[in-house]
């Protein structure tokens, strides 16, 4: 038995490199001696960097930033050669580094994304690609933007802090103090997500919630988030609701694509170019990948869906772990997913699971494999009654 284990991380509780350990080793556990080839994965949020450092033999570089909460804390970008770089947004502007009862997206800032970019660009990478999955903010990408340079004015021209609560106050834009030479920058954007940067499926109302927001901040948001629109479509003349993937990372998309001209990919198929996943599974017997929560959103450029829409080109089986189900869930089996498996279930409650993540996954796995194991005896079984 062959097997490629390319798993999204469960946020949180389980990398990536974590769960493709625990299949191996359950794999080996009930069929022996099998192949097994982990796939560091990720699309374009927490863990990008570890998928793509373990695919391109990079070298990180550590540097002291902002958290979303403004503390300062260590950050790595991603270092491939002298002119590539990758900046992973979860690293310093991730939901994982603000506590739940800290997380309010009227006060976090994206200040420490930008920071790692200003450095990176400084060192003369002129090959950029940021991954923008997994932040605690939903700032439109000011306080990134401010750590370039950028000065966002209120209607008496005062400067004005890159956070959620204030993109209502924007009257103006100044960039005049930008770095030179960023135009020879090519900069790319992982972006998991096409939604627009307002309305009912835009930054605010899809994401905030996980990051904090009750209805009452969803409102004080999404009301500053159309005043930051009106005020970014009359300084480059694009509406930044026209852009696809203007409202994921709380607005990042949008900052990126107007100030530093980048260019929106999916980044989940960005990651899996990068590692060759194509001629990794042409000839294995199944897939198993995953995230933390499948739901209608895992259908649209998510890990899962990309993965699943590849294995089915190949014609390889492909099964998804997950630790819980959502609404619009289904929707993925339209991409090449043969088998849902999860961690939660009438036996098992969501916050057990999660609190006893590891123990709760192998064990999922021993019976995954087991009943794959069974299938191909009973099929082995057939054929030879069939002679």
């Amino acid at each position: 038995m062959k097997f490629v284990f390319a798993s999204d991380s469960f946020k949180g509780t389980l990398s990536s490199k974590r769960i493709s350990q625990l299949l191996t080793i359950a794999a080996r556990e009930v069929f022996g001696d099998c192949d097994c080839i982990p796939v560091t994965i990720a699309d374009g949020g927490e863990g990008t960097l570890d998928a793509l450092m373990s695919a391109g033999h990079g070298m990180l570089i550590p540097v002291v930033v902002h958290d979303p909460l403004m503390k300062e804390i260590k950050a790595n970008y991603g270092v491939f050669d002298a002119h590539m770089a990758v900046v992973e947004m979860a690293q310093a502007s991730g939901l994982t580094l603000v506590d739940d009862d800290k997380r309010n997206p009227l006060y976090t800032s994206s200040i420490g994304t930008g920071e790692l970019i200003r450095v990176a660009l400084r060192a003369g990478h002129t090959d950029l690609t940021v991954a923008i999955g997994g932040s605690a903010t939903n700032d439109g990408g000011m306080g990134a933007m401010t750590a370039l340079g950028v000065r966002f004015l209120d209607k008496n021209g005062k400067p004005l802090e890159g956070l959620g609560i204030n993109l209502g106050k924007v009257h103006s834009v100044d960039m005049s103090g930008m770095p030179a030479g960023l135009d020879r920058a090519v900069v790319s954007v992982m972006c998991d997500v096409k939604n627009p940067l307002c309305g009912v499926n835009g930054a605010t109302y899809v994401y905030g919630p996980q990051k904090g927001a009750d209805d009452e901040i969803l409102k004080v948001l999404e009301d500053g988030m159309e005043n930051y629109r009106r005020v970014l479509t009359r300084e480059f003349g694009i509406d930044p609701n026209d852009i696809q993937g203007a409202g994921a990372a709380g607005g990042m998309g949008a900052a990126l694509k107007l100030f530093l001209g980048a260019e929106l990919k999916s980044g989940i198929e960005s990651v899996l170019d990068i590692v060759r996943f194509d001629s990794l599974i042409s000839d294995v017997d199944y897939v198993i990948t995953g995230e933390g929560r499948l739901d209608g959103q895992s259908s649209i450029g998510k890990a899962v869906q990309g993965i699943g829409d590849r294995a089915k080109k190949a014609g390889v089986p492909c099964i998804a772990f997950c630790g819980c189900l959502g609404e619009g869930y289904e929707e993925i089996m339209d991409h090449g997913i043969t088998r849902i498996v999860t961690l939660a279930d009438d036996n098992i409650t969501a916050e057990y699971a999660i609190e006893h993540a590891e123990e709760v996954y192998y064990k999922k796995a021993l019976e995954l494999f087991r009943t794959l194991r069974r299938g191909i005896n009973e099929m082995t079984k057939k054929e030879q009654e069939v002679v």
